[in-house]
């Protein structure tokens, strides 16, 4: 399976970033060969609207299952949501420290968008 995180490194000890449709990049980490992969989205950094849902499509495109990410807007949860991404939020500093919550079951499932539309 593979699980997207915001973030604005190159490994795992890359800080989560907060902000899913700003975030500079995607690390996707596939847990069936614990293999890294990183999809950029600096086109959406300084993005006048629309980044929640063109970086939701940058993650579907990166065939991940999951999302964790810090927040997640209504525009872009409804592209996760239709693409059958799980969306998860975390305050871990690293995505490490995200993966190892994600994997003990400690993080909260989004059913819904948890911040309002062009949250910065």
């Amino acid at each position: 399976m593979k699980i997207a995180f915001s973030t604005s490194g190159n490994d795992l000890s890359a800080p989560l970033d907060t902000r899913f449709g700003r975030a500079p990049k995607f690390l996707i980490f596939d847990t069936d060969t614990e293999s890294v992969a990183l999809v950029d989205n600096t086109q959406n950094l300084n993005a006048a609207q629309g980044a929640g849902v063109q970086s939701a499509q940058n993650v579907s495109a990166s065939g991940a299952e999951v999302l964790v990410s810090g927040h997640c807007g209504p525009k872009a949860f409804a592209v996760l949501d239709a693409a059958d991404i799980k969306v998860y939020t975390s305050d871990a500093a690293t995505i490490a420290d995200a993966l190892k919550a994600y994997q003990a079951g400690t993080l909260k499932q989004l059913t819904s968008a948890d911040v309002g539309g062009h949250w910065m």
